[in-house]
């Protein structure tokens, strides 16, 4: 399987992630919704309004679509992977 890290650095990117993810899984907004608790026209709004989400929605978010949040400093590369990260 390929990891694919993207940095972003505005809420519309994160928004445009979200949806491209949400999609490439073959999941509704009215499925994702049911996952993570929302309602289909709330998934929709933020995915068109990511500044609107909160650090528990984002989280839980990230892990119904089976992504992973990382933070660090800007411009520094993401560590490659290791068997023991598995």
């Amino acid at each position: 399987m390929t990891s694919s890290h993207h940095v972003l650095v505005t809420s519309a990117q994160l928004g445009q992630m979200l949806q491209a993810t949400r999609k490439a899984r073959r999941m509704s907004q009215a499925m994702l919704a049911s996952r993570i608790g929302l309602s289909q026209s709330r998934v929709s709004h933020l995915e068109l309004n990511a500044e609107d989400l909160s650090a528990e929605q984002l989280l839980t978010w990230c892990s119904a679509l089976g992504l992973e949040l990382s933070l660090g400093p800007r411009g520094a590369q993401a560590p490659a992977a290791t068997k023991a990260d598995w």
